[in-house]
Parts: structure tokens; C-alpha cells; sequence
């Protein structure tokens, strides 16, 4: 059912079930997809799998979907989270979005010296990663905390999981691919300050590491060290 337009409910799936979709939903079938009753969707909650379903009614802000069978069960995403100092707005939303696509199960926005991006709008950035689950095929959507000092989010990290932290102008090694719970952070335009980083070499789960010989945008830096984190290692 490659192609096939795919949907985020919060309600659990099962054959036979007859789901309520968002009115945003039903105007994306209707008006955006020229979609009709009988016409097939597939489903996804997060935890129960993509499952095939057809639209029973659909009106102007209101849609019906019943859910038929099981397509794929559910997949456990890489326990990989990112946190990253938000910058303007439009690569702020293009950092989500990438995020999502490459499997990062919670986003962490934090806020350093240098941080000069405007405020986010919560409701608006989940909005993005769901749209970016159901176009990739995910089967669910990661997590988006509220923004917080990046101090605060050390202090009450989870020492079991590897934070490696992307640091420029640095003699560093190469970042490596991750092994175990990871989390990837990558600071702001301009780098993080003296102290910051004096803070983040003095915390025992830290790597730093580098992203190589360039200095990158922010959201360039992201792609890079997420896909260096998930890079299989020898074989």
C-alpha cells in the first residue's frame, strides 16, 4: 500500500473500529486529497502498529474512518533523542521535521548563552512532526519538550544514556556512531561559550565530539550528527 495516505489518531486500533478524525483531517481528505467515502487510508497511533482503514463519512469537518486490518505491526524506534538550541523560526521547523524523519524519538529544545531564536510555538512544532511521521511511514511521533536553560536539562539527565555533544573549532575526535540509549546536542549559531562547555566536558555521561574540518549551521550540524549517530559500525 505504498503511497497510500497515512494518518496519526490518538485512539486505539482494531478491526472493526470506527475512529473519529480532526476536522484538519477531514479537510485534508476532502479538500486537499479529493478523497471520497469508501476511499482507503492507512492509521497510526504509535503503539499499535499501521493499520488499512476506508473513510465512512466524511463532510466538511467531520470524517469518519473504519479500521479493517493490520499492515504492519508496531516498530520500536531508535532510542536516539536530540537536543539542539532553537534558531529562527523556519529552520527551527525544518530541524523537526528532519528530526522526525530520521527516527529521533524525543526532541529537546534548550537554551544556551547564545541562543537567538524566537519563541516556539508548541502546538505548531507537533503539528510538523506528525505531518513528517506520516509522509516517511514512521509509526509514531516523537516527544517535543518545552524549552529549558540547558543547565537545567543536565542536571537532570538520565546518566545512562550517552549525551554526545557537537563541539567546533575543537581537537575532538570524530563523531561515532552510538551504542545504547544516545542523545545528540548540537548548540547554537556562534557555538556555545567557554563556560558551557567547561560544563558539559565536567559531566560524566558527556562525549564531546566533532562533526569535522567546517564549521556548520545549526541545522546542517543535526542532519550530520544524527546520521553519524545511526551509522552501523563494523560488521
Amino acid at each position: 500500500m505504498s503511497g497510500s495516505i497515512r494518518l496519526f489518531l490518538e485512539a486505539p486500533l482494531h478491526a472493526g473500529a470506527d475512529l473519529a478524525g480532526t476536522p484538519g483531517q477531514a479537510h485534508y481528505l476532502a479538500h486537499v486529497m479529493r478523497r471520497a467515502v469508501g476511499d482507503s487510508v492507512l492509521l497510526f497511533n504509535g503503539r499499535d502498529g499501521e493499520w488499512a482503514a476506508r473513510i465512512a463519512t466524511l463532510r466538511r469537518d467531520r470524517v469518519t474512518l473504519r479500521v479493517d486490518r493490520q499492515t504492519r505491526p508496531q516498530a520500536v524506534d531508535p532510542d536516539l533523542w536530540l537536543l539542539f538550541a532553537p534558531v529562527k523560526r523556519d529552520a527551527t521547523e525544518w530541524i523537526v521535521e528532519k528530526a522526525t524523519e530520521l527516527g529521533v524519538a524525543k526532541i529537546l529544545p534548550v537554551l544556551t548563552e547564545r541562543t537567538n531564536g524566537g519563541r516556539l510555538n508548541a502546538d505548531r512544532l507537533l503539528a510538523i512532526a506528525t505531518e513528517a511521521a506520516e509522509q516517511c511511514e514512521r509509526l509514531g511521533v516523537p516527544t517535543i519538550a518545552a524549552p529549558q536553560k540547558l543547565s537545567v536539562t543536565l542536571a537532570a539527565w538520565p546518566p545512562q544514556r550517552t549525551l554526545t555533544a557537537a563541539i567546533e573549532r575543537a581537537d575532538v575526535p570524530m563523531l561515532r556512531p552510538a551504542r545504547g540509549p544516545a542523545a545528540l546536542l548540537v548548540g547554537p549559531e556562534g557555538g556555545f561559550t567557554a563556560a558551557e562547555v567547561v560544563e558539559l566536558r565536567g559531566c560524566p555521561f558527556v562525549a564531546v565530539a566533532s562533526l569535522g574540518p567546517r564549521v556548520l549551521r545549526a541545522e546542517t550540524a543535526v542532519i550530520a550528527g544524527l546520521a553519524l549517530l545511526q551509522a552501523a559500525g563494523p560488521g
